[in-house]
């Protein structure tokens, strides 16, 4: 099968109501594993999504699959000069082909240094995801530090991304 064609692209200001689109599909994923509570206008709502315009040090991105949305990232930059891959979302019927890998890759690519990457133990597919994309990422297994979050126990890859030479 081949590979699709991808693009990790900025999202724009103007894009912003593609990417909460984007987000409520992810929140009703993620709410499999956590309890998120529904707006009374229907939606789960990402009340952080516009600082993703106002703020250096965070970054959204819309994905790509043969011209067609396939998901998105946002990436912040925390304290410390640690880059956090905050939300992650491929659709559906985009997964298990390499595309969420590919995009992952892209990302970590273009912002090199220190990286995490959270993950709640409760989704099992994320988990593994991460677990391979970022062993094939760094060309080694990296064990998870463990964290708890809201009485959650989540899984925390650390990690570095080298600069292209």
């Amino acid at each position: 099968m081949p590979q699709s064609y991808l693009e990790v692209v900025p999202a724009t200001a103007d894009q912003l109501p593609i990417l909460a689109n984007l987000l409520e599909l992810y929140a009703h994923d993620f709410s499999e594993f956590r309890t998120l509570a529904i707006g009374d206008n229907g939606r789960f709502g990402y009340n952080p999504l516009p600082l993703y315009w106002l703020d250096p040090q965070r970054h959204p991105f819309l994905i790509r699959a043969d011209g067609q949305w396939a998901g998105f990232a946002l990436v912040q930059k925390n304290t410390g000069e640690l880059w956090d891959m905050t939300e992650f979302f491929i659709l559906r019927g985009c997964r298990r082909n390499g595309i969420g890998m590919r995009a992952a890759y892209e990302i970590w690519r273009r912002f090199p240094g220190s990286w995490q990457v959270r993950v709640m133990e409760a989704n099992a597919p994320a988990l593994l995801f991460w677990s391979r994309a970022i062993a094939a990422f760094a060309g080694r297994a990296i064990a998870p530090s463990k964290a708890d979050h809201h009485g959650a126990p989540w899984s925390v890859f650390s990690f570095e991304s080298k600069p292209a030479v």
